[in-house]
């Protein structure tokens, strides 16, 4: 619709025909979302004419005169309306329509307007002067004491069929308890809904109201619903929401100047029966106030030395251990005691019995409990993020993991956490000292059941699998969350003293393989029959089936000799003959296994193991254990030049070892003379074993809090081994 159209358009929807007046507010929905148009339509007068509709019209000319003032508002402009002395004639009228009006399309229209009216900040409002109490919920003050049933008339709507009415109902809930958690509406919020003197804060009274509309009961089974994706940024909104009330009740200080508080921990006290514990649940609480009372008349109260350690605290100042949780914790101890009352003095029956060292603290528990579920749904960090970002993501289970109902079930999840929190203690016989060890198995508990629950699952489920969950299970969670929190931590540092100690077991077992050279070692050698032949019975018994090879005491040579026998005695460089210079060895080869092949190294047929032009390298396969010494053929061919252009190897010397380690050493012993790696499965396994025993030792100075908060300053530092001398040795 052109601007120049506007006069008619105000001429008609002032009109005294109603079929005239539907038409026209019909065209004005449409064109009065544009800034232009809206600008001309206030400056022509329209407001008046469109207050007018909205407190005379009914039928779709009431829904289209709604729907223009929620599109005028949305482009932050006809707030004017609101103003002047018939201003609260007007929010009346819209409340009104909420509380009596059963039509949808009118009810959607009417809370969309109450949801700008309670959001529009009042800083916005350029340059203006407002009256006081024209915006926020002070705006619907007036219109609420006529209407009393007006929060739970909305909160009704949360059960709507129609998507867009339940998602504006849930809009302005959420723009109601933002505007009470703010420090101005607050105490107008509180004023409105309490009746007589409630617990808390102002803000606190207002949402404990709605929570008794059953409000947390409707979000719930909407987070839960197949209508979610309609419904996806309220319900955002709403946890977002949730998150700032719990911090704000975590914010709140204990204080026992404060009635209500003071209040609060009596019940806990006379909760517990200290005097008459054969009492049954409500009966003692009564029983006890009235004795208190007949006590104080008389003067002849008695002191329990220990009256709050009994309940779980460390101290005899309750307060104090509030200091993490504040108001919150004692919101979850108290709610907890007031539902299991008998549970509760039975647990403190219980512990009576068992010597003080034994006892669950019950009231830190729930503290620890408290905050586990604090720290689990990361309350202190915004949901707004999320919310941006919504749109943004892809697909429906990647959505999913944004919406968390669990998190409206904290009462509940608080008190399943607790019992669990007690099963763990006794199936583990704890002591006091090992209260953080229990805690810590709650905290991967509540993480493993409640962090991987689906968006469906009931709370009921959840509440079971936290009962039955198996301790064992838990333990090996804790100690691969350990492996995992160490790695995310002391990463770097780890990286760094891995690579030492590996560097210096390599080292270490290079040393213990070439001393065995030193050492010197005994081989067989097998009679080649077909070599010799059946007539060649000389050769046989000339034949010497052992050889014996040594390595120099320089460690240039190997000396080796044939023998007839073993000797009693092993004998010296002296009596070994032949010597290989090691700095003409070419190559190394051998059919022990490498490290790949360490599953199979007991099977008769292994890889070849060669070190072949300083690269080790698997060659074939071969039934038999035997080591291959190499060195480049001086042969000349009648060219004059080495045969085939190229150098050519020959075998030089071969050693049969007599067992699979006596291979492995005299191998990886060669290679690491010729500064090679070693390629056996038993010689890396062995480097491994001993740096991973150098990692432990270091590890005996890392607290178990140090896994979790990373490494201190400094951290890091290998001492100096200046002074040391050289006595020392590794017992595997």
């Amino acid at each position: 619709m052109d601007q120049a159209d506007i006069p008619a358009l105000l001429s008609r929807l002032a009109s005294d025909e109603d079929a005239a007046r539907k038409m026209a507010v019909f065209k004005l929905q449409s064109s009065i979302n544009d800034p232009a148009f809206a600008d001309v339509f206030i400056s022509s007068g329209g407001l008046v004419i469109l207050r007018r509709l909205i407190m005379t019209a009914g039928g779709n000319t009431l829904a289209y005169s709604l729907q223009s003032l929620t599109r005028l508002l949305e482009v932050d402009m006809g707030w004017d309306i609101f103003e002047g002395t018939s201003a609260g004639d007007l929010v009346e009228r819209v409340v009104e329509l909420i509380v009596m009006n059963p039509l949808v399309n009118i009810l959607r229209g009417a809370m969309s307007i109450l949801v700008a009216l309670v959001s529009h900040s009042q800083s916005t409002a350029r340059g203006t002067v407002r009256t006081p109490g024209t915006f926020g919920f002070r705006a619907l003050k007036p219109a609420v004491a006529v209407y009393p049933q007006f929060f739970e008339l909305v909160i009704q709507q949360l059960q709507s069929a129609d998507h867009a009415l339940c998602a504006n109902a849930l809009m302005l809930v959420n723009s109601l308890i933002r505007d009470a958690v703010s420090s101005d509406g607050a105490a107008t919020a509180a004023t409105t809904m309490a009746k007589g003197n409630g617990v808390g804060e102002e803000w606190s009274k207002f949402i404990k109201r709605l929570q008794d509309l059953g409000l947390i009961k409707a979000v719930y089974n909407l987070l839960q619903s197949s209508s979610l994706q309609d419904l996806a940024h309220p319900l955002l909104e709403f946890q977002s929401l949730t998150k700032i009330l719990l911090r704000k009740w975590r914010e709140v200080r204990v204080d026992l100047e404060r009635p209500e508080h003071r209040r609060a921990l009596k019940g806990l006290h006379l909760a517990s029966a200290p005097d008459r514990r054969h009492l049954n649940g409500g009966t003692a609480t009564a029983t006890l106030i009235a004795e208190e009372g007949d006590a104080g008349k008389k003067g002849s109260r008695r002191h329990n030395p220990e009256k709050w350690r009994r309940l779980g605290f460390e101290t005899e100042s309750p307060a104090l251990e509030f200091e993490t949780a504040g108001f919150l914790g004692m919101m979850d101890l108290t709610d907890y005691v007031r539902k299991n009352e008998d549970g509760f003095q039975k647990l403190l029956l219980e512990q009576s019995s068992k010597p003080l060292s034994e006892r669950c603290p019950v009231a830190r528990a729930s503290l620890a409990v408290t905050m586990i579920l604090y720290d689990h749904f990361e309350v202190d960090k915004s949901d707004l993020e999320e919310v941006r970002g919504y749109q943004a993501m892809d697909g429906a289970k990647t959505n999913d993991k944004l919406f968390r109902p669990l998190l409206l079930q904290w009462s509940r999840l608080h008190t399943a956490g607790l019992h669990a929190f007690f099963r763990m203690w006794k199936a583990t016989g704890a002591e006091r000292d090992d209260f953080d060890k229990v805690a810590e198995l709650v905290r991967i508990l509540i993480e493993q059941v409640v962090g991987q629950a689906s968006r469906t699952k009931d709370v009921l489920e959840v509440e079971d699998d936290l009962q039955e969950h198996d301790g064992g299970r838990l333990r090996e969670l804790q100690m691969e969350l350990l492996d995992l929190s160490f790695e995310d931590q002391w990463g770097p540092h780890l990286y760094q003293v891995r690579e030492e100690l590996k560097h210096e077991a390599l080292q270490f077992v290079k040393e213990q393989r070439i001393r065995c050279l030193l050492q010197g070692s005994w081989f067989s050698k097998p009679v080649p029959r077909a070599q010799f032949g059946q007539n060649s019975y000389q050769k046989r018994r000339l034949y010497q089936p052992w050889r014996y090879a040594k390595l120099s005491h320089n460690r240039r040579h190997l000396h080796y000799a044939d023998f007839s026998e073993q000797l009693q005695q092993d004998p010296g460089l002296d009596a070994l003959t032949e010597k290989v210079d090691l700095s003409t060895i070419s190559s190394v080869v051998s059919n022990v296994s490498a490290p790949s092949e360490e599953d199979n190294a007991s099977n008769s047929s292994s890889s070849i193991s060669t070190y072949r032009n300083g690269v080790a390298v698997i060659t074939s396969t071969k039934p038999t254990t035997k080591i291959t010494v190499y060195s480049f053929s001086d042969d000349i061919g009648p060219s004059g030049n080495k045969e085939g252009g190229e150098p050519k190897e020959q075998p030089i010397l071969t050693l049969f070892p007599l067992n699979h380690s006596l291979a492995s050493e005299w191998l990886d012993g060669l290679l690491m003379l010729l500064n090679q790696a070693p390629i056996t499965a038993e010689t890396n396994k062995l480097v491994t074993l001993v740096s991973e025993y150098g990692l432990k030792i270091r590890l005996l100075n890392v607290r178990v809090e140090a896994v979790y908060s990373g490494p201190a300053p400094g951290a890091g530092v290998v001492p100096s081994r200046e002074g040391l001398d050289e006595d020392y040795f590794y017992e595997i």
